[in-house]
């Protein structure tokens, strides 16, 4: 590559990089507009009683990126769309129009922060369960039981902004506040959005009514998930082999092009140059894209 084309790209890059940020700047308050009515439509039901500090729930389904978490996503995807648009195409212009799809990295972020958060959440529900279920063994109410999982955990995971604790700490406020359990678990678990959660407040709620033995319903469910989430970690072990030919091979196409543009100009001209060349390159590019999206999908196991 000629040096004036690397001026002209490092130039046309800078251009990139301001225009990505004006694109940010002016839809982020319609973004955040859309976050902030979102929230209070996905507000779990609590009893109508209760007194709850809104400020301090958190919906396990929405998450909302920060100004430096967007602009650091939307920047590496401009790089990276840009590069492989020039490797394509040969063309800053075309590699200029793509780059506005990294507008749409911060939405398929978001997705993974999600995904992560709740996995998290349950790990440490499962923990949480364990500490109820050893305090109940022992002859204490489920309320003490409760304060006492929050002490233990607290221990084992010292920073305060855990998931898991912040939870306890509420379900505990609530029910000082003369709010019953049930209504706080259900709170947390509709919240939650995870299945594991839902089903074990639903069975307690039921032991709570029917007096049942509520001991050997904690640790059922704590073993329940125990071996979900065992299941998962050699789901992903097997996995991990996989998804790194994943990563190569879905890089190897465009490695490929770089190499034969570099090493064989004359012989990828016409690619570059003719109307045909572009149309087979764009067709190529959405095979890749298509064929990323599927092979992602098929690795995703849920359990």
């Amino acid at each position: 590559m000629k040096s004036i084309d690397m001026v002209i790209m490092l130039l046309f890059f800078l251009l990139l990089v301001i225009a990505l940020f004006s694109l940010y700047i002016i839809f982020r308050g319609r973004l955040s507009f859309k976050t902030q009515k979102a929230v209070p439509a996905m507000q779990a039901k609590g009893s109508k009683g209760a007194v709850r500090n809104t400020s301090a729930l958190v919906d396990y389904n929405l998450y909302q990126m920060t100004v430096k978490e967007k602009l650091i996503c939307i920047l590496a995807a401009g790089i990276a769309i840009f590069a492989v648009g020039y490797i394509f195409y040969r063309s800053i212009v075309l590699s200029l129009l793509l780059t506005p799809l990294a507008l749409l990295f911060p939405k398929f972020q978001t997705k993974k922060i999600i995904v992560k958060r709740k996995a998290e959440l349950n790990l440490q529900f499962r923990e949480a369960l364990y500490g109820i279920a050893s305090s109940l063994s022992a002859g204490k109410s489920v309320e003490t039981a409760l304060r006492d999982a929050q002490k233990e955990l607290s221990i084992q995971y010292p920073d305060t902004e855990t998931y898991i604790l912040k939870e306890l700490e509420q379900i505990n406020k609530r029910i000082e506040m003369n709010e019953t359990i049930e209504a706080a678990l259900a709170d947390f678990a509709a919240r939650s959005h995870l299945e594991d959660i839902l089903n074990f407040t639903d069975v307690f709620m039921i032991c709570k009514r029917t007096g049942g033995n509520l001991v050997q319903v904690v640790k059922n469910a704590a073993e329940i998930i125990s071996e979900k989430i065992d299941v998962k970690q050699e789901i992903s072990i097997l996995l991990a082999e996989k998804k790194l030919e994943h990563k190569v091979l879905n890089l190897m196409p465009v490695l490929i092009v770089l190499l034969l543009s570099t090493s064989a100009e004359e012989f990828m001209a016409p690619v570059f140059n003719e109307p045909l060349g572009r149309i087979a390159m764009t067709f190529s590019l959405m095979l890749f894209t298509a064929a990323f999206l599927i092979s992602k999908k098929i690795m995703d196991i849920e359990v």
